[in-house]
C-alpha cells in the first residue's frame, strides 16, 4: 500500500482494513478467477470483500488493444479534442481511446453524448458526456496511462460482464467480491457479487489504497475491522 494511505478506513460508522495483494504481471492468457484464487485464496475469509481492478479484468478478457491495431475514424479525430481535460487521466481525450468508445457504444450514442455535453458546458454543467455515453465509455483507459509498461501502448476497454466476474470470484473464494475502477481522484464499482454493498466498497476505496503506479497490486481485500 502507498505509504501515504492508511490501512484502515471508516465508512458509515464501520471500519475496514484494506489489504493489498501483489501478483505477477497479469496478461491476456491469465484467468482472473485463477489469479485471485492463487494470491488471495489463503487470505480471504467469510465476511471479506475481495476487490479487483477493472484494468486487469479487462486484460484477461483480451480488451487491452494495441494502438497500432486501431484504425481511427474521422469522427474520432473530430471529437477527441473537445473532451475536457481532467486531473485523474486522459480518458477519451485521445484519438485511440475515442475510437474505442465509438466501437463500444456506437457512433450515434457518442454523437448524442457529445452534443449533450456541449450544451452542458455552455450552461456550466459538467459530466453530461459520460452520463450519456455510459460506463463502457467512462471506464476506457487511454494509451500511456497503464501502470505496467507492457500495456502502455494499449487502450484498455472496460471489462465485459463485471457483475458475472465478481460473482465468479465470490463463488471461488467464499466471500463477497467487486470489480472496481479506482484512481487518485475518485472510485467506482463496476460490478459486484450478490449481497455486496457497492457504495460501501466505493467509499472504502476512494483514496485509492492500491496505488496508481507500478505497485503490481491489482487485488485487495476489504475486511470489516
Amino acid at each position: 500500500m502507498p505509504k501515504s494511505k492508511s490501512p484502515t478506513i471508516t465508512v458509515g460508522g464501520r471500519s475496514y482494513l484494506r489489504i493489498p495483494i501483489k501478483t505477477h504481471i497479469i496478461v491476456p492468457e491469465d484467468d482472473i478467477v485463477a489469479v485471485a484464487r492463487q494470491y488471495a485464496g489463503d487470505q480471504a475469509r467469510k465476511g471479506d470483500i475481495v476487490f479487483v481492478s477493472e484494468k486487469v479484468v479487462a486484460i484477461t478478457q483480451g480488451r487491452a488493444v494495441p494502438t497500432d491495431t486501431i484504425r481511427v475514424s474521422w469522427l474520432a479525430q473530430k471529437l477527441w479534442p473537445f473532451v475536457r481535460q481532467v486531473p485523474y487521466g486522459i480518458g477519451l481525450r485521445n484519438p485511440y481511446s475515442m475510437q474505442c468508445a465509438i466501437d463500444e457504444c456506437g457512433a450515434p450514442r457518442i454523437l448524442l453524448a457529445a452534443m449533450v455535453g456541449a450544451v452542458g458546458k455552455f450552461i456550466g454543467r459538467r459530466g453530461d458526456f459520460y452520463r450519456i455515453a455510459g460506463v463502457q465509455a467512462a471506464a476506457i483507459d487511454a494509451p500511456g496511462t497503464a501502470g505496467i509498461e507492457q500495456f502502455r501502448n494499449c487502450v484498455i476497454k472496460a471489462p465485459k460482464d463485471p457483475d458475472r466476474v465478481a460473482q465468479s470470484l465470490a463463488d471461488a473464494l467464499g466471500c463477497e467480491a467487486a470489480v472496481v475502477d479506482v484512481n487518485d481522484i475518485d472510485s467506482a464499482v463496476l460490478g459486484h457479487s450478490r449481497g455486496t454493498d457497492p457504495e460501501a466498497v466505493r467509499l472504502a476505496l476512494k483514496d485509492n489504497p492500491l496505488g496508481q503506479g507500478a505497485e503490481q497490486t491489482p487485488l485487495g481485500i476489504l475486511r470489516p475491522a
